[in-house]
């Protein structure tokens, strides 16, 4: 079938997942700008520096979205593999001298003048597009050990390896998450699925022993009362903004925890402002829209029109509503505090840009499902 051919049969694009993720994104631009007014004047002599980054962010992000809801999805099919190889380059390129960049002990960003962006990211969705790429070929051969599940555990190490030399344990635990669940929908028989979370659990207990903080973090999640002070300080003024937000809110704008008490408060930790601001009700509705977003994302890969969409779009689906587990998860105390960004609301452009170009495929597949 001709391209053109295929261009007719296009129908429309899922108008509740644009929505949603403008919401969401709109949203992140307002709370970024609440949550880092103080440390931006701080640092920079006024209050807009991180709201104008992200907006700068947020527009090339629009624009890449729109570009990647244009281009036919089998286009990332035959370009898997060139984008895998280029990705473990730019995770490579992270160690160079003079070309990686060092923030808070970890080297994950690459970095010309002074434009910088995190490979990692872009790891998510080029892993994503290979692996719905590699795991349609193999087919019903996924089933077969030497052939299937080995590989997809050499695949899967290689890129995990590499990721958590940066140090980053909460995108390779990410990435990680989403393979399982492409292995899983892609067919795989219930005993590799199995060996594979029994590897993960041995490879994770092997990280954690072998890096003090990393120990410290688990220790803190389990007991966080009777940790050492600078080991369960995060968490704690994390739950503390929280709980101190009740059920409606202190009022925008009028967070204590955001006056250099809470780490990272427009970033990773941007949930916890939200919810003290905002209070849980209020809050509510984000953790609301990533279920609506999962909703539809899933929904387009039932309907997809062939293996690879289905596959990808589960992958992509998956990405974002595991990242905004992890990262609520993790701010609220259910798991070890780990630095994943929420998606569309945190500040970071590598990661909004990403995101965007990933839902931008996302939609491309949408206007060829069968509804």
């Amino acid at each position: 079938m001709s391209l053109d051919k295929f261009r007719k049969k296009e129908g429309k694009p899922d108008y509740y997942l644009i929505l949603l993720v403008f919401i969401l994104s709109l949203f992140g631009l307002i709370m970024i700008y609440s949550s880092s007014v103080i440390v931006s004047y701080k640092i920079f002599g006024y209050n807009w520096y991180y709201l104008n980054k992200q907006a700068i962010s947020l527009l090339i992000g629009i624009v890449v979205w729109f570009i990647f809801a244009k281009i036919d999805y089998r286009v990332w099919q035959k370009s898997a593999l060139y984008l895998l190889i280029a990705t473990i380059i730019l995770l490579i390129a992270v160690f160079i001298p003079g070309l990686g960049r060092s923030m808070g002990g970890a080297t994950r960003w690459i970095g010309f003048g002074s434009f910088t962006f995190q490979p990692s990211e872009i790891a998510k969705l080029t892993f994503t597009i290979y692996l719905a790429a590699w795991l349609t070929k193999k087919g019903q051969g996924i089933k077969n050990f030497q052939t299937g599940f080995l590989p997809f555990i050499f695949i899967v190490s290689v890129i995990a390896f590499l990721i958590i030399k940066e140090p980053d344990m909460g995108t390779m635990s990410i990435i990680t998450g989403i393979a399982a669940i492409m292995f899983f929908v892609a067919g795989a028989s219930w005993q590799h699925i199995l060996a594979g979370a029994l590897s993960v659990i041995v490879f994770f207990v092997i990280m954690i022993k072998t890096a003090p903080y990393r120990m410290q973090r688990l220790m803190v999640f389990l007991n966080p009362s009777q940790g050492n002070l600078d080991a369960s300080y995060h968490i704690n003024q994390a739950i503390l903004a929280i709980g101190s937000g009740g059920l409606w809110g202190l009022g925008f704008g009028k967070s204590m925890q955001k006056y250099f008490y809470l780490p990272e408060a427009h970033t990773d930790s941007i949930f916890a402002i939200i919810a003290e601001e905002l209070g849980f009700l209020r809050a509510i509705f984000v953790i609301i829209i990533f279920v609506l977003i999962a909703w539809r994302g899933y929904r387009i890969a039932k309907n997809a029109p062939d293996t690879f969409s289905r596959l990808l779009a589960t992958g992509i689906t998956s990405w974002i509503v595991f990242q905004a587990l992890v990262n609520l998860a993790a701010i609220s105390g259910a798991m070890p505090l780990t630095g994943v960004p929420l998606p569309f609301v945190s500040y970071g452009g590598s990661s909004l840009v990403i995101l965007l170009a990933a839902v931008g495929i996302l939609l491309n597949i949408s206007k060829q499902t069968s509804h």
